[in-house]
């Protein structure tokens, strides 16, 4: 039935997340106003379907409900880590880090929490911390792709370790061959380790699958590689 939280969880786990929004906003109509736990259940799926569709200041509203009204610890720190997440993407990397610090304290460690950890350290330039984060991710999952492909990056765009860092990128791609970030961060280390013309390659297989925000990095990336080679 259209405007019901199971038609909407339905369309949600097939992806189709405006429909999903459209289907849990309806379903919201008819929640009375004491059922705080279908209120919850729907502000659960509205924050991850508004993260999904990159309108994060609408996720936020909904998130915030569950990590201060529902009782599920899981379900919590699935926020919790969602709400980081956010706040990483939108360059609050103080709010990111406090998330993760709950989530911590808590007992909670998890790849994901480590690799946002790292990834916030390395927009702070603190470059050498955000290694040492991605290796404590791979220490509890040696084949998380995240991780190796921010791992490999840090080090060719530091030059810490070029040549090692264009093995973690390769490793990254050969694992999710369609991941534009993926792609990208093997363009990068290519060119980073003298090797225009794969760089160029492999930049614009990330570009023709690039969405929208992650287009201006990589047009920035091959820019800087054409003027090079130029």
């Amino acid at each position: 039935m259209i405007g019901t939280i199971e038609e909407g969880i339905r369309l949600y786990n097939m992806k189709r997340w405006e429909l999903a929004v459209q289907a849990f906003l309806k379903a919201s109509d008819r929640i009375e106003p004491d059922d705080d736990a279908q209120s919850l259940e729907l502000a659960y799926y509205l924050g991850l379907c508004y993260t999904k569709l990159e309108e994060f200041d609408e996720a936020l509203i909904y998130l915030e409900q569950v990590v201060t009204g529902a009782q599920d610890a899981l379900r919590i720190n699935q926020c919790r880590m969602t709400l980081a997440y956010i706040y990483v993407i939108t360059k609050r990397s103080k709010m990111a880090e406090s998330e993760i610090a709950r989530l911590t304290e808590s007992g909670f460690e998890s790849v994901q929490v480590y690799t946002i950890l790292a990834y916030t350290a390395w927009a702070d330039r603190q470059y050498q911390k955000a290694v040492d984060l991605y290796k404590k991710a791979l220490q509890l999952d040696n084949n998380n792709a995240t991780a190796i492909n921010g791992l490999g990056y840090i080090l060719v765009d530091t030059a810490m370790d070029p040549q090692n860092g264009l093995l973690f990128c390769k490793k990254a791609v050969d694992m999710n061959p369609k991941n534009p970030s993926y792609l990208d961060s093997l363009g990068w280390a290519y060119f980073k380790n003298g090797n225009h013309k794969e760089a160029v390659n492999w930049l614009r297989r990330a570009l023709d699958l690039a969405l929208a925000p992650q287009q201006k990095e990589i047009r920035n990336h091959i820019k800087i590689v054409a003027g090079e080679a130029g």
